[in-house]
């Protein structure tokens, strides 16, 4: 049986992505801006990256963004998306979660991952190999210290805590929403399992090895005996929408994704482009299953696959990136609130029950409407002006030729056609 939450949550995954050889400052207003929107828009979250390297996501520290993107938004909730948790000590990473749940009134959110750039770790002398295991030995730190589980006392060969405690209680009961990134090993849904938090899927739905994701979960739910539930699982998913597929593509074409990445020349003479799994051609990208450049109905039609395939999850995350123009990207963004969300917020289907109540019932209950102008003018003691018995007539010829065609569908459901 599949998993179907009453609201499912929508967002995105703000890395974020940028073209090389562009204005940093503007860059990072234009991400205020797109949250700005979203928050009009009534989308539930936003997750923002961590990253130090690669001169396309800018954002180094996330909470700083969250910190100042809490003053420009109304509700949408702010995650880090992810505090990547080898690069910090653990105590003062909950010590500023703490700081940020209050300053944003509880709409932070932490996600935790363990650093997706190697350029990063490099800089700061750290072995890939090591990220995995200093994440795990973080979380349990950070966790412990939310959860205000008593003075924390902990030896790792790389930080040391001594009867820590935060100074702060959170200001979210018992703490802010918690989330670890995966992309698709077991070892980022063991670690959500384990102390029973929410689950980013980063890399899409795609890879066959999506599919083992929730049982990697309650595997690791099972060590600790932590409740789980995929109401806190969300997925990201890369698409962009428009009114038609045609009009999707052509949106993408001029800048997906080579154009976007590699600063349209401004790379060095000879240097591959680093584009990770993306193609470099949109109609190939789309055709792989890669990316969704589509309507509003394809989109639905992908989340309802993802939904089956996983067994149900809790909310879906679009992956920001620019590869069309700021005026499409909006729309786009648009599109998926007016057209997708609701079909998955419980919202679309009492206003079609509202709505064929009202079509099916019209000539009965607006029958009456005539007869009671009359009486009112009659009651008055005055003349029905000409213009009143015109309309009353064009509504008399409404509702019969409304009872004649739902008479004649009726009877062809009859005759079985």
């Amino acid at each position: 049986m599949v998993y179907t939450p009453h609201r499912m949550k929508f967002g995105i995954f703000m890395a974020p992505f940028h073209r090389v050889g562009e204005n940093p400052t503007v860059a990072f207003e234009r991400n205020m801006q797109l949250l700005e929107h979203l928050d009009r828009l009534d989308f539930d979250e936003a997750w923002i990256g961590e990253h130090h390297s690669g001169a396309r996501e800018l954002i180094g520290e996330p909470m700083l963004f969250i910190a100042a993107a809490a003053q420009r938004t109304r509700r949408i909730r702010l995650g880090t998306g992810v505090t990547s948790l080898p690069y910090h000590h653990p105590f003062l990473v909950a010590d500023r979660l703490v700081q940020l749940d209050h300053m944003t009134r509880g709409r932070a959110m932490f996600g935790a991952g363990p650093g997706v750039l190697s350029s990063d770790a490099f800089m700061l002398g750290i072995d890939p190999t090591t990220q995995r295991q200093r994440m795990s030995e973080a979380m349990d730190a950070i966790m412990a210290l939310l959860r205000r589980e008593g003075p924390v006392t902990m030896q790792t060969d790389w930080f040391t805590l001594r009867e820590a405690r935060l100074q702060l209680a959170s200001y979210t009961y018992p703490h802010l929403p918690v989330a670890v990134a995966t992309s698709f090993t077991p070892a980022g849904p063991m670690l959500a399992g384990r102390h029973g938090v929410g689950l980013l899927s980063v890399a899409g739905a795609d890879d066959e090895r999506f599919n083992r994701t929730w049982s990697w979960v309650e595997e690791g739910a099972a060590q600790t005996g932590r409740e789980v539930s995929r109401e806190g699982w969300r997925v990201v998913l890369t698409f962009h929408l428009a009114e038609t597929k045609e009009q999707a593509i052509d949106d993408l074409r001029h800048s997906y994704p080579l154009r976007a990445y590699a600063g349209d020349g401004l790379r060095p003479s000879g240097q591959q482009p680093l584009i990770g799994p993306f193609s470099n051609d949109i109609e190939e990208a789309v055709k792989s299953g890669g990316v969704l450049a589509g309507t509003p109905d394809e989109m639905i039609d992908k989340i309802k696959e993802v939904q089956q395939r996983s067994g149900g999850i809790g909310g879906i995350l679009g992956l920001a990136h620019e590869w069309a123009d700021t005026a499409a990207t909006l729309k786009s963004y648009e599109l998926l609130a007016r057209y997708v969300m609701p079909h998955f917020q419980g919202q679309i289907e009492a206003l079609f029950e509202a709505r064929d109540w009202f079509e099916n019932n019209r000539n009965e209950i607006f029958g009456r409407s005539g007869a009671a102008t009359v009486k009112a003018f009659t009651d008055a003691g005055k003349e029905i002006p000409p213009e009143i018995q015109q309309q009353m007539e064009a509504m008399r010829k409404r509702r019969e030729a409304l009872a004649a065609a739902q008479a004649e569908a009726q009877g062809t459901r009859g005759d079985g056609a």
